[in-house]
């Protein structure tokens, strides 16, 4: 049996189904009022505590037992004491306010200009070097602010957006979405992968075309370096022969090494033995960095920081770029 709002405001026993959200909603401004009195055991001294009227208080819990239908004092002069329903409905109503102390205190903390949070997602391929980079940078001036970081492929992380699990994302191609605001930050080369005993391994340069007849390792669909690569060996005239697709570029690398295809990826942190990397001439193999978040959503002290900082890094965002590289 649940309850149904009437027409006076206040809940009777229905049937039929009812969102507990509505009840949550009539109830909830005279929950705090209820455990104040509950954990004194004397109105007067509550509505002390509380700073509310007593006439206000001993109103709302009447109104309160009549909502439920059920008494929840025993009234002794100015003295009240818990009935069994009482104690029942108190012990839920405390844990329910603590735990809601507990989100307020969770995200004003998350929200404190010093010491605050940013969630913060990005490839995999900045991961090792243009990710860690950047935080040792940011927290010279920012030291007390704290990330939650999420590596993931470009459509997770939008969704992730969306959301509201980030706050920020660096990703590739640089989105174009109604619902998103996007600002590109740099270009990284692409560079054409090859096993060290290739035929084209004695080379430094090479056309895209020359790869026409290889086997191809890549990304999986819905990576953006994945769309990158089909699009590129399009242009060169051709569809990749698609051997194996992974998740991570240095996975790549390791089948490239292996005899296993050719791949288009980005530099490597580290050099890596087995492979050769070409630069590709024709046609221009480079992806687009960006930083995108959520459009109209507010953002909290540190994030705005954070989101600051990752602008003024437009051209000088990856290792070995330069401010000339994002026109």
């Amino acid at each position: 049996m649940v309850h149904q709002q009437r027409s006076d405001g206040r809940l009777s026993r229905t049937g039929d189904t009812r969102d507990r959200e509505e009840m949550a909603r009539l109830l909830a401004p005279r929950l705090a009022h209820f455990a104040g009195v509950a954990r004194t055991e004397h109105v007067t001294r509550a509505a002390q505590e509380m700073q509310v009227p007593q006439s206000t208080l001993s109103r709302a819990l009447v109104r309160l037992e009549e909502d439920l239908g059920v008494e929840l004092f025993a009234r002794h002069g100015r003295t009240v004491s818990l009935t069994p329903a009482g104690r029942t409905f108190y012990a839920s109503v405390d844990r329910a306010l603590d735990e809601i102390g507990r989100a307020a205190e969770a995200v004003r903390a998350d929200a404190d200009p010093a010491t605050g949070k940013v969630a913060f997602g990005f490839l995999h391929t900045m991961g090792a070097e243009t990710v860690p980079g950047l935080l040792h940078a940011f927290r010279a001036d920012h030291p007390g602010i704290r990330f939650s970081l999420v590596q993931n492929y470009g459509e997770a992380m939008l969704e992730g957006l969306r959301g509201g699990e980030l706050d920020l994302c660096l990703t590739s191609p640089v989105p174009s979405a109604p619902d998103l605001v996007a600002r590109r930050l740099d270009e990284q080369k692409l560079r054409l992968v090859v096993p060290a005993d290739h035929r084209l391994a004695s080379r430094r340069r090479v056309r895209l075309a020359e790869a026409s007849d290889e086997t191809f390792v890549t990304l999986e669909p819905g990576y953006g370096l994945r769309r990158i690569t089909d699009d590129l060996c399009a242009e060169a005239g051709f569809a990749p022969r698609i051997a194996f697709e992974g998740e991570e570029a240095e996975t790549l690398r390791g089948l490239v090494a292996a005899g296993l295809g050719v791949a288009l990826l980005p530099p490597p942190p580290f050099p890596r033995p087995g492979v050769v990397e070409l630069t590709v001439t024709a046609p221009r193999a480079a992806r687009e960095i960006g930083v995108a978040w959520p459009a109209g959503r507010p953002d909290t002290p540190p994030v705005a920081a954070f989101k600051k900082f990752l602008l003024s890094k437009r051209g000088r965002l990856l290792p070995g770029s330069g401010a000339a590289s994002v026109p």
